[in-house]
């Protein structure tokens, strides 16, 4: 589904909960999936089979956490200190197994080791003297892990290694918990986020973006031999995409036109807070995430100001900075006319009327929100288009280039499966795929 349909459409309405928090001493406010709503495969084939069983397994707690909904099931993700973890919601204890494994500290043994390219330097197109990568450190080749096994733990997130690290976590709970052996579906789901660390580090065009490319490869192949070992592949539906795309460095896009760049609303919001104090409003009923604006409408009316008029300056003031391409009020996207205006459909699919939206901002092309030196979060084709491959006895060969969407993905699981979604979903049954 949707985030407007699961109520997760930003990192600030995530999953941090402090009302569960982490377990045996791991860092963090605590985790849970309090805020999602509905459900999920992985409830579907519940409602099936109630043997049916899922392990979640990311870097980032959310990557972890949000693929199985609201089920307690095995979710684990990494912590900094060179732990795999978790929190109360799931467990009161970390089971023998993720012990076990958490005692090999294999994020440590990367300690004084180099990132190289995987192949000779005339394999890559890209340089690798891009000074903006990185913000300006280390932004070339090679790439040193620090000596000291504390400090490498949590270095090795930025890495590559990151990746093999997660897929060879995910393989011991497989074995651990003898995940596909019985006559059930179970449900292995693995978010790698090592691409994600890369792009925003030093973007879609960089030499170190073409080599973790290579190495997710690498490490894909070696999960997959090792898990056709372990298990029979006529048994195994297997289901690769991203959420996500990235855009190029802004100062680095030549190609496009107006040159793109670093937009913030930070500043107009400082200034439009000041006026609002002049005014006895506390300032904080105006507030920026990112590229939405939120207001909080009774301290407006408490201080008997016009919250409307001072969202219309606001937005009024945005669509004169450098790099804003529109200013949309969310009740006029809801009643946009969506088929001719793309940009308003995928605002659309990404809040609700019940989050409290007042303003969205849309960026002109290649722009991007300050911060990392690449970023995403625009509606636009380089931010929106992933791949999506369907591997496994089920599926017909082929490559299919029609217009399809990651909520699809489970939708067609589910009919590979033979279970019905327990609620109405977004996503339809890529018929054309299956055998």
């Amino acid at each position: 589904r949707f985030p407007r349909s699961t109520g997760i459409g930003a990192n600030r309405i995530g999953v941090e909960d402090p009302a569960f928090p982490m377990i045996e001493g791991a860092a963090g406010a605590g985790a849970s999936p309090a805020r999602f709503r509905g459900t999920t495969l992985v409830d579907w084939l519940r409602a099936g089979n109630a043997r049916s069983r899922a392990l979640s397994v990311s870097r980032k707690d959310r990557g972890a956490i949000l693929p199985v909904g609201l089920s307690k099931q095995e979710v684990y993700w990494y912590s900094r200190d060179g732990r795999f973890v978790t929190s109360s919601y799931y467990a009161a204890a970390l089971p023998a197994w993720v012990r076990a494994f958490n005692a090999k500290k294999i994020p440590q043994s990367y300690a004084g080791k180099v990132w190289l390219p995987l192949l000779p330097d005339a394999a890559y197109r890209e340089p690798d003297s891009v000074e903006i990568e990185s913000e300006g450190l280390e932004y070339a080749f090679p790439h040193p892990v620090p000596d000291d096994s504390t400090r490498a733990a949590g270095w090795i997130i930025a890495m590559p290694w990151m990746d093999d690290i997660v897929l060879s976590f995910g393989l011991a709970g497989v074995e651990a918990l003898g995940l596909g052996k019985g006559p059930h579906a179970d449900v292995l789901s693995m978010s790698l986020s090592s691409t994600d660390a890369m792009g925003h580090r030093f973007g879609p065009d960089s030499k170190e973006m073409h080599d973790q490319v290579l190495q997710v490869d690498r490490a894909l192949g070696v999960f997959l031999d090792s898990l056709y070992r372990l298990r029979d592949p006529s048994r195994v539906a297997l289901v690769l995409t991203a959420d996500h795309g990235v855009a190029s460095v802004p100062e680095l896009a030549d190609s496009i036109k107006p040159p793109p760049v670093r937009a913030s609303l930070y500043p107009l919001l400082d200034t439009v807070r000041a006026r609002l104090v002049a005014r006895k409003v506390n300032p904080g009923a105006i507030d920026v995430d990112q590229q939405i604006v939120l207001i909080d409408r009774a301290e407006f009316q408490r201080a008997k100001v016009n919250a409307d008029s001072v969202l219309d300056a606001f937005a009024e003031s945005a669509r004169r900075l450098p790099g804003i391409q529109r200013v949309d009020r969310f009740a006029d996207l809801i009643k946009a006319d969506t088929i001719a205006d793309p940009v308003a459909r995928r605002w659309l699919h990404h809040f609700s009327a019940q989050d409290a939206i007042e303003l969205v901002v849309t960026l002109k092309p290649g722009s991007t929100w300050g911060g990392n030196v690449a970023s995403h979060v625009s509606p636009y084709d380089y931010d929106t288009h992933v791949p999506m491959i369907f591997y496994g006895p089920a599926f017909k060969p082929g490559r299919y280039p029609g217009f399809v969407r990651t909520v699809d993905l489970a939708a067609t699981l589910a009919a590979v499966m033979r279970v019905r979604p327990s609620e109405r979903i977004d996503g339809v049954v890529l018929q054309q795929a299956l055998k």
